[in-house]
């Protein structure tokens, strides 16, 4: 009825909900990432009980993998994505005790082992999808190793047998797969999970923030994902024993990667 009306006398059109795509992705900066760590590394310093509690587990995990690889070396790869599917999950609690720490709070252990606890649905659902890619990853390493070894190598000698030169395609394939199911992994979860922590958001929503956030900053992306990579890979060379401090700054750093990506109310 209002087509016919002149245009300052039409009612105002209702204001459209707000949508996910509304927030404001920040332009960030190649020293950002740099700054989130020495972030992460004060949130763990002023609450290192809870820091330490959760280095153990990313130490534990540690070893459980080399466990793996000394049983079935074919399945180290894949199950190393583990780092990537379970460490976000287990980095909530860090998430937590970073939240309170910029509240003015003091945080404690068992809020955080509960952190996962308000979201859990959503929490399910964006670990579902997650836990898909892995499972692909895991068949795609599988199958890497089933095209090039007519038998499985063995333990003892696996590095030397893996790093000869008549396996440079084998290496180069394993390289490009994994780093292609891990890159996908990182850019789907960099900011969604602390997201989904902070903001309540659906998995999908948190999602397709993370990768809005990834296509608008894709340098400084990619040395923050280097930056996660390298310090886990040196954590890991003294028997797993820098994943006692590596992983909960690592954690308190995500929460300050997507407080500083993310901006804007929802």
């Amino acid at each position: 009825m209002s087509e016919g009306l002149p245009a300052t006398e039409r009612p105002p059109e209702p204001p459209r909900p707000a949508s996910v795509f509304d927030l404001k992705i920040a332009d960030l900066s190649a020293g950002d990432p740099l700054r989130w760590l020495h972030l992460g590394w004060a949130d763990f310093v002023r609450c290192p009980r809870i820091g330490l509690f959760y280095g153990l587990c990313f130490f534990l995990m540690g070893h459980a993998l080399l466990a793996v690889f000394r049983a079935a070396p074919a399945y180290v790869l894949a199950l190393s994505a583990g780092f990537l599917l379970v460490g976000p999950f287990l980095c909530l609690g860090l998430f937590d005790a970073s939240r309170a720490l910029q509240a003015g709070q003091q945080p404690s252990l068992r809020a955080s082992l509960l952190a996962w606890r308000p979201t859990q649905g959503t929490m399910a659902i964006f670990a579902g999808v997650l836990l898909i890619l892995e499972m692909l990853w895991g068949r795609a390493s599988l199958v890497v190793f089933a095209v090039t070894f007519n038998t499985m190598p063995s333990t003892a000698n696996l590095l030397s047998q893996l790093l000869d030169r008549d396996n440079l395609s084998f290496l180069i394939t394993y390289t490009v797969v994994g780093g292609a199911f891990a890159g996908l992994i990182f850019v789907t979860s960099v900011v969604s999970i602390p997201m989904i922590l902070d903001r309540r958001v659906d998995a999908i929503s948190a999602g397709l923030t993370s990768i809005r956030a990834c296509l608008q900053n894709p340098g400084v992306m990619l040395l923050w994902g280097a930056l996660i990579t390298l310090l886990v890979g040196l954590a890991m060379l003294p028997l797993f024993l820098g994943l006692l401090v590596v992983g909960p700054v690592l954690g308190h750093a995500t929460w300050h990667a997507y407080q500083g990506t993310v901006s804007g109310p929802l």
